[in-house]
C-alpha cells in the first residue's frame, strides 16, 4: 500500500525487519493470548503477530490504514479492527482475559496515552511499547537521576519498567529526529506501595514536579507542612526527583487521612 505518513498522528513507519523481529521476539507470543496493538500503521507488526495469536484487535486513527488493515481482516477472522482515537477507547470492552498491549506509539501522545492505559492496568498483562528514546528512559528512571520525574513515578507505581533495546531513526520510514526505544511495562499484581486515593497521589505528584528543582516542602506547603514530612521521615530540603515511589505515596496516604 502507498501511503503518505501524516504528521498530525505523528506517523512514522517501522520497516526494518531485524528491529521487527527483534520486538516480536520480546513479545513471546502464545497463541490463547489476547493482543491489542495501537497504531498498527501498514502493518510491520500486525502481520508478524497474526499467525502467532488467536485474537489480536489493532486501534488505528488514519481511516486509510484502517481500512487497508480492514482488507486483510476479511480473510484473518481473528483480526479486528478499530478505527478510533485511542484516548477515547475504552479497553474494558476487550476484556476476555488479560490483555497484552503492544505498539509503537505516536511520539506526539505517548505519554498522554500511557496515562490513559494506566487507568485500565487491571485487566492489563503487560505493555510493550516502541516511544521515543528519551521517554522510555523517564519511565525508567530511578530517582537522583536526570531523567526521573512524574512520569517516571506515575508508571512506576503501577508498573515494573524495563527498557528493552534502543532503535535507529533509519528503522523508521520516514526517518524521525529522534532515536527511538522499546520498554516492557508490567502491571503489579499487587503494589508493593498502596495509595488510598490514587487520584490524590497523582495530583501531588504533578504539583512537586511542576518546580523540580525547589524543596519538596515549598512544592508541597499548600497541603502538608514541614514537621509533618519530617515525622513521615521524609527530609524536607529534598528536591522532588530525590523522593521515591514510596516517599511520594507516604505523603499522599497521610494527606487524604487528614481528609
Amino acid at each position: 500500500m502507498q501511503h503518505k505518513a501524516r504528521k498530525r498522528f505523528g506517523q512514522n513507519f517501522l520497516q526494518d525487519e531485524n528491529v521487527i523481529n527483534a520486538i516480536i521476539t520480546s513479545l513471546a507470543a502464545k497463541k490463547n493470548q489476547h493482543f491489542v496493538e495501537v497504531g498498527p500503521g501498514l502493518g510491520a507488526l500486525t502481520f508478524k503477530l497474526l499467525p502467532l495469536v488467536t485474537q489480536l484487535d489493532v486501534i488505528e486513527l488514519d481511516r486509510d490504514l484502517a481500512q487497508h488493515l480492514q482488507n486483510i481482516a476479511a480473510k484473518k477472522s481473528q483480526l479486528t479492527i478499530y478505527n478510533i482515537d485511542v484516548l477515547k477507547f475504552n479497553f474494558t470492552q476487550l476484556q476476555k482475559q488479560p490483555l497484552r498491549i503492544v505498539g509503537n506509539l505516536p511520539y506526539n501522545i505517548s505519554t498522554t496515552l500511557i496515562f490513559h492505559l494506566l487507568k485500565f492496568t487491571a485487566i492489563i498483562s503487560d505493555m510493550t511499547f516502541m516511544l521515543q528514546k528519551e521517554v522510555v528512559e523517564r519511565i525508567t528512571a530511578a530517582p537522583n537521576t536526570s531523567s526521573y520525574g512524574r512520569l517516571s513515578v506515575i508508571v512506576q507505581y503501577y508498573c515494573t519498567t524495563d527498557y528493552l533495546f534502543t532503535v535507529p531513526p533509519t528503522a523508521f520510514k520516514p526517518k524521525p529526529k529522534v532515536e527511538s526505544a522499546m520498554v516492557h511495562l508490567t502491571p503489579y499484581q499487587v503494589k508493593p506501595f498502596v495509595a488510598i486515593d490514587e487520584i490524590t497521589l497523582a495530583r501531588i505528584v504533578k504539583l512537586a514536579f511542576m518546580h523540580p528543582r525547589k524543596m519538596i516542602a515549598n512544592n508541597l506547603k499548600t497541603i502538608i507542612n514541614t514537621n509533618s514530612l519530617e515525622n513521615l521521615s521524609i527530609c524536607p530540603k529534598k528536591r522532588p526527583g530525590e523522593l521515591s515511589v514510596q516517599d511520594y505515596v507516604t505523603i499522599s496516604n497521610h494527606f487524604t487521612e487528614k481528609l
